[in-house]
């Protein structure tokens, strides 16, 4: 990561960016010539097919690293030394990862090229103090000068103090007040448990149990070059208006925090066990909690101070599936990913090898559809509660996540199912009935598709002083709900109600400069990449206004060397929009959606194709060290390393062989009512 010595990323603004290359010529031998270029196009799309074989488990499924920030590590450091069991070897290693990615400025950034965050450097900090680094070492000053610089820990996110809390760095009193009697709230009242997303839902369950012990373990060191007056860490704040949300919530909180002292015993007794009995009969057979790691931290601290001890069976298979959130380097470092995402990578890298080619009963391919298959979630969960009456049947992004299957995921498989002859069509097409049928049934009342719930977007949780980081809510998206609109046109349905609600709900969320917005890609270029296909997948033709005006759009975001970016601050600059270095997802995301227009002969193709083509590496990969995933708009990015290879793959081989098309008049009768 490099940045400027006044700790700016190193682009100086969103042209800037988008104007920087990673080569500046083209290769010996290389041409934009139609002709030339459909050759090299090809010899470029198989290159990229033999190196996604490769990378093949000999299971079926394919799986990238996930990459997200340090926080990640600073937490697992301080969950080991919390519970007494961090090591040496852990924590060298956890180190020199954290110290790698620091900037010069002294802060970390939450992705790459980013400017740094102050929660995330105050993490990164104290893991580098656990690791014996002295603060009057230059990495450190810089660090903490930049923290005080920028209001101290007072200035850091609620999450981020919870951490210091637990060993007496901040004050208990000094936070949102989070009461585990909230899981006695009906499914019906405002700001139940189930009003929140399923990721927050998992995370809050846990911490409301730490939030009523209020632990404190001794501290090994002070932290007082952190703050900007050591003797008033947290300088008082006035409250919010009254007459708006803002204020309400924050006296809601003061008077949280008076019931606190005041709670009965038996009342508090009683919610924390229903607290522990919902975090218990949430834990997946490999040990974590929804397959990502935030919940599986706090869940096993929870259970911790309720009394497991670290022999307990569900503590034991806990700790060991956070041991497997780890990535070790060749060089001895260690990187926690905070999520896995082997169902999500598999179904796109067989949706890019299908499209590029690959005989449809290739093993790789049936392999991989029988490793998906055995992936299937056939029981119901938390979604259940919003659809009580709906039969299962999904996947999950990670391996071991039943409680929790999405619809984008399983649209995604469905689509990847439908491009593989595979010997046993009688199970795949039970299987694709079970997930369409499920998925129609996840539509949400406006028409569109969230992720993991149908309906899910009261505006209560996020107004909680307690919500200060992140989407808690899972409100529908514009590349979930493509997602299954394109599925549901593979299956011969584009004309079922529920997906012309669908195309509707998508043609008046289109933004005014032609673009959609990306939930969870960044950001426009992934929207709209999502959108096209969707739409002239379930008939719309190429020159229908709406997919005209995001044509000129993706023309007018083209950068100079032919390639596509958009910097993860376009979610909080329009300026960013459309704007950033050009990279290999974003590119193959905007020709993705040019060649689904019909715009295959068209410049911007032809140059986009060329800046793939020029910019593969010869084992047939790509490098991107930008994040283009999305977790939460702008609070927390992803760099997916399996993004780089399966859609440039992907975008290469509708160059190459034509836009996939969806089986017309192929009806399951499963998937639905028609109303």
């Amino acid at each position: 990561m490099t940045a400027t010595t006044d700790g700016s990323s190193g682009a100086v603004g969103p042209r800037a960016a988008a104007a920087s290359t990673t080569h500046d010529t083209a290769p010996e031998g290389f041409s934009t010539a139609p002709g030339k270029l459909d050759e090299d196009a090809a010899r470029a799309a198989e290159r990229a097919v033999e190196h996604l074989l490769a990378h093949q488990d000999p299971e079926g499924w394919w799986k990238g690293d996930l990459e997200t920030n340090v926080t990640m590590d600073a937490e697992d450091l301080l969950l080991r030394q919390f519970l007494g069991i961090l090591d040496g070897d852990t924590l060298r290693a956890a180190a020199l990862h954290i110290r790698r990615e620091q900037r010069e400025d002294g802060a970390w950034a939450t992705f790459y090229g980013g400017p740094g965050e102050v929660s995330a450097t105050v993490e990164a900090y104290v893991a580098l103090r656990l690791a014996g680094d002295p603060p009057e070492a230059p990495h450190m000053a810089r660090a903490s000068a930049w923290v005080r610089a920028r209001g101290g820990i007072a200035a850091a996110r609620v999450f981020t103090r919870i951490w210091l809390a637990l060993f007496g760095w901040w004050r208990w009193e000094d936070l949102p007040e989070l009461p585990p009697e909230l899981l006695f709230l009906p499914k019906w009242f405002p700001l139940n448990i189930y009003d929140f997303g399923c990721w927050a839902r998992q995370t809050i369950v846990p911490l409301t149990v730490v939030s009523a012990k209020r632990p404190v373990r001794p501290a090994p060191f002070p932290l007082d070059e952190l703050h900007t007056d050591p003797a008033r860490p947290n300088p008082p704040r006035p409250l919010a208006p009254a007459t708006g949300w803002d204020g309400v919530f924050q006296r809601l909180d003061k008077a949280l925090h008076l019931y606190h002292r005041v709670a009965p015993r038996a009342l508090r007794g009683s919610a924390m066990n229903v607290a522990a009995r919902w975090i218990v009969e949430r834990q997946e057979n490999d040990g974590c909690w929804g397959g990502i790691q935030p919940p599986a931290v706090y869940s096993v601290i929870a259970l911790h101070l309720l009394g497991y001890d670290l022999q307990h069976p569900v503590m034991r298979a806990g700790l060991e599936s956070l041991d497997r959130f780890a990535v070790w380097r060749e060089d001895g470092s260690r990187m926690i990913e905070a999520c896995q995402s082997p169902v999500w990578d598999t179904c796109l890298a067989t949706i890019a090898l299908a499209d590029a080619g690959l005989r449809p009963d290739h093993p790789a391919l049936v392999k991989a559809v029988d490793w998906m298959l055995d992936e299937e979630i056939t029981k119901a969960g938390d979604w259940a509660v919003r659809r009580p009456g709906l039969p299962p049947g999904g996947w999950a992004f990670e391996f071991h996540n039943d409680n929790y299957p999405d619809i984008d995921d399983t649209a995604e498989v469905l689509l990847a199912l439908r491009r593989v002859d595979h010997p046993d069509p009688a199970r795949v097409e039970a299987a694709i009935a079970r997930g369409a049928r499920w998925t129609l049934g996840m539509q949400s009342r406006n028409g569109a598709w969230g992720a993991f719930d149908a309906d899910n977007t009261s505006v209560f949780p996020n107004k909680l002083p307690f919500c200060d980081f992140g989407e808690v809510i899972d409100p529908p998206s514009a590349d979930v709900t493509a997602h299954v609109v394109e599925m549901l046109a593979y299956e011969g349905q584009a004309r079922h109600p529920r997906a012309r609600r669908g195309i509707e709900w998508l043609l008046a969320h289109q933004e005014p400069n032609g673009a959609w917005f990306g939930r969870w890609g960044v950001n426009h270029v992934y929207g709209t990449g999502s959108v096209i296909p969707a739409l002239t997948a379930a008939g719309l033709p190429g020159g229908h206004p709406a997919i005209r005006r995001a044509v000129i759009w993706l023309g007018s975001t083209q950068n100079e060397d032919g390639g596509w970016g958009e910097d993860l601050r376009s979610y909080e600059d329009e300026q960013w929009v459309g704007r950033g270095a050009s990279t290999a997802s974003q590119t193959a995301w905007a020709l993705i959606a040019l060649l689904a227009a019909g715009e295959r002969d068209s410049e911007p193709v032809r140059r986009g194709v060329a800046w793939l083509v020029e910019t593969q590496r010869e084992d047939g990969s790509w490098d991107e060290p930008y994040f283009t995933g999305t977790g939460f708009p702008w609070d927390f990015s992803i760099n997916y390393h399996l993004y780089r290879q399966v859609f440039p793959l992907t975008a290469l081989g509708r160059y190459v062989y034509g836009e996939p098309l969806p089986r017309a008049g192929r009806a399951s009768g499963a998937v639905g009512e028609e109303g």
